[in-house]
């Protein structure tokens, strides 16, 4: 059986599997005032963002704000996670203009710190990571002051892939675990639990002084136990920052909702985190990666500089 046909019937198998009814903590609150006027500054500049294109629960909120999270490298991903809403196939060829509508729309958002993610580009040699060099120094070029945080592939395979980026002025790097080791087949199918806690490691072996940071979903059946071993994977690998949010199924072909956990159970996961050593985190029903990014990134200097005074 081909590896797409395997992928193809484990999305099947999801439809048949209802979720529980979302419970009442998890509604969103819709804002409408700035929203139009981010929208046209993304829209003028040809951007595509994650915000979008993987149905966030916090658009509203972030560009309320003037605040998204650009997704370079096209919108077409060469594997296909079965929590991400984002398509699937043959990708198109990297735009060589990206980077600079990337950094006009920076700028004419007025943006103090800006999420850079991509699409998986297995087809690529370097994965997309001389894109995302590209991109960085464009951005410090128009905007020196605003600060950059990096949510990337796992490059898996690509040899200077970290190297090239170590090179840029990046600020956060990120990289998301997703979910515990043992939902890899089915949640992340392509990826490789061992080698994301490598990426993770290696990058903050390069550059010492870059925040690192990682995300995961809950409510894909993970255990408690679980959860608290993939924290202390991630300390053990100098990850600064965990993030932790409630798994939302784009749609019914997408892997289902096990548990909708409450706010209670959110709260004893940060205070599990915090124990073991993580500078930050970020525990909520609606934390996302990139949810209040800027604001994170000021706690984590303010929190170094304490700590060195």
């Amino acid at each position: 059986m081909s590896n797409n046909l395997s992928k193809s019937l484990l999305r099947k198998n999801f439809s048949c599997i209802e979720s529980p009814k979302k419970p009442d903590w998890i509604k969103v609150p819709i804002k409408n005032h700035k929203i139009n006027e981010t929208k046209n500054k993304l829209e003028k500049n040809r951007i595509i963002t994650v915000c979008e294109e993987a149905l966030c629960p916090n658009l509203s909120n972030c560009w309320e704000q003037s605040h998204a999270t650009f997704m370079i490298l096209g919108d077409t991903c060469t594997r296909s996670c079965s929590f991400c809403n984002i398509k699937t196939g043959k990708p198109q060829s990297v735009d060589p203009l990206e980077p600079f509508r990337v950094a006009n729309a920076v700028k004419q958002l007025n943006l103090n710190h800006v999420v850079i993610t991509s699409v998986d580009r297995d087809d690529l040699p370097d994965g997309g990571a001389t894109h995302f060099v590209d991109t960085i120094n464009q951005i410090k070029f128009t905007c020196r002051n605003t600060t950059i945080e990096v949510l990337t592939p796992d490059f898996k395979n690509k040899i200077n892939a970290l190297d090239l980026l170590s090179e840029c002025q990046i600020d956060v790097f990120n990289h998301n675990l997703e979910t515990v080791q043992s939902h890899y087949s089915s949640v992340r199918p392509g990826a490789n639990y061992y080698h994301s806690l490598d990426i993770l490691k290696s990058f903050k072996e390069i550059c010492p002084n870059v925040f690192t940071k990682s995300g995961i979903m809950i409510g894909l059946g993970e255990t408690f136990s679980e959860i608290k071993n993939l924290m202390d994977d991630l300390r053990l690998n100098d990850v600064d920052f965990i993030t932790i949010g409630q798994y939302l199924r784009p749609s019914k072909n997408h892997h289902p909702v096990i548990e909708y956990h409450k706010p209670e159970y959110f709260n004893k996961l940060y205070e599990e985190a915090m124990s073991r050593g993580f500078k930050i985190a970020s525990s909520s029903p609606f934390t996302r990666s990139s949810f209040h990014a800027s604001k994170d990134f000021e706690k984590l200097k303010k929190i170094v500089n304490i700590n060195n005074a």
